[in-house]
């Protein structure tokens, strides 16, 4: 999903795809927009995803204000949950939200589904392509 995003939100403007354990204070600071993409876990964000939000909150607070977001969550059955924990961090930071956020939900039940590796359907990943493609041009344009 991140990587679908990213290649299209890279024909649009200069983009960076990073893992949460990989990303801190001076990523979100060095951005003009955000893509926030994460599984959703035991009906909560993923821990590392939450890892990443407890690291870079307090350093970029005050500093980020109006920058556009857009949330992508994986989730085995809803996912409402995982996104309401970034859309209030989002909140706190006073991001703007650009769209509603996409989940998509795998339906992995049983306990082989839930440790599978997950193929996410071609319609879905052009979904996540419109929504990187779709922030890459609103910041090149100055629409956000």
């Amino acid at each position: 999903m991140a990587e679908a995003a990213a290649e299209a939100a890279q024909e649009e403007a200069v983009t960076i795809l990073k893992p949460a354990d990989q990303s801190g204070p001076d990523d979100l600071l060095s951005a003009d927009g955000y893509i926030f993409c994460a599984p959703e876990n035991l009906a909560a964000l993923s821990g590392l995803m939450k890892e990443f939000f407890d690291r870079s909150y307090y350093p970029v607070l005050g500093k980020i204000e109006g920058r556009p977001y857009a949330q992508m969550i994986c989730a085995g059955s809803d996912g409402q949950n995982a996104a309401r924990q970034i859309a209030r961090i989002a909140t706190g930071w006073r991001l703007k939200e650009v769209q509603p956020p996409l989940i998509i939900c795998t339906h992995a039940q049983t306990p082989e589904a839930i440790l599978a590796e997950k193929t996410i359907p071609q319609d879905e990943l052009d979904h996540c392509r419109e929504i990187g493609a779709a922030l890459g041009a609103g910041l090149t344009l100055g629409v956000f």
